[in-house]
């Protein structure tokens, strides 16, 4: 049963300037809470007891809410990616890859706001040592983490992905199980030893190992989520935030109150 989780929330989020020219997108509120809040609430609600946030731009921030709202039930620890600045997403996971080499976890971005339920429904499909959690739409543009598809199996992913070959969506949530975390770690530290291993993504590192070991989905069609961009994605987060979440945490008082303002 997967228990840890580690948040990439080092950037700053520059294309929702000028909202996030003295904080990081992962605080920006949302119904009271930061984004960075209802993640860490969303996973104690599925039993998630160990938090680790890869933190960058304005870290003290970040950590000055994270004591804040201590928890119990999660515990939650901040870990600094200094090369935020140099290198794209694939640093943050280079500095967090001593918690991947043992035992099962779960990979988020920093910027998916995502239902409870959402959660629960992805890990109980994740039964391959990785797993991409997976959603399904018409279309997708040139800023989508395109997947293509063979039956269950994770054969490509990628922003540049043609249109054509793409049959899904990343959401930005990975669980790794087994020896998956081994090999995700493994692989990332070749990767990025290359020229341009700094710029890359680490969903990059994911297309690579597609190629020569299995790697799984958890199609989560039909939930809510939001991936927290740009300015216009504010008021979906927001209704997400307001209505999803209080409603699933309405069942449980303790929840509900320890998440009030």
């Amino acid at each position: 049963m997967i228990k840890k989780a580690i948040i990439l929330s080092a950037g700053q989020g520059k294309r929702l300037l000028p909202l996030t020219a003295q904080r990081p997108k992962c605080l920006l509120p949302l119904s009271g809470r930061t984004l960075l809040e209802w993640q860490i609430a969303a996973l104690g609600a599925n039993g998630i007891r160990d938090v680790v946030v890869v933190t960058g731009f304005q870290a003290q921030a970040v950590e000055t809410v994270i004591r804040a709202r201590a928890n119990d039930d999660v515990r939650v620890r901040e870990l600094h990616n200094p090369f935020f600045q140099v290198a794209d997403n694939i640093a943050s996971c280079f500095v967090a890859r001593h918690e991947m080499e043992d035992g099962d976890f779960v990979l988020l971005n920093g910027d998916t706001l995502f239902h409870p339920d959402l959660f629960a429904q992805a890990r109980a499909q994740a039964d391959a040592s990785i797993a991409v959690t997976i959603d399904r739409k018409e279309r997708y543009d040139s800023d989508d983490m395109k997947v293509r598809l063979d039956g269950t199996r994770l054969t490509a992913i990628g922003k540049t992905l043609p249109e054509e070959q793409s049959h899904a969506e990343s959401i930005g949530m990975l669980f790794f199980s087994g020896d998956g975390g081994r090999i995700f770690a493994d692989t990332l530290e070749r990767v990025i030893r290359r020229e341009d291993g700094l710029k890359r993504w680490y969903l990059s590192v994911i297309d690579e190992l597609a190629a020569i070991t299995p790697i799984g989905i958890a199609d989560i069609c039909g939930h809510a989520w939001c991936e927290l961009d740009f300015p216009k994605d504010l008021p979906a987060a927001e209704q997400l935030a307001t209505r999803l979440w209080r409603q699933h945490l309405g069942t449980d008082t303790a929840a509900l109150q320890a998440l009030a303002p």
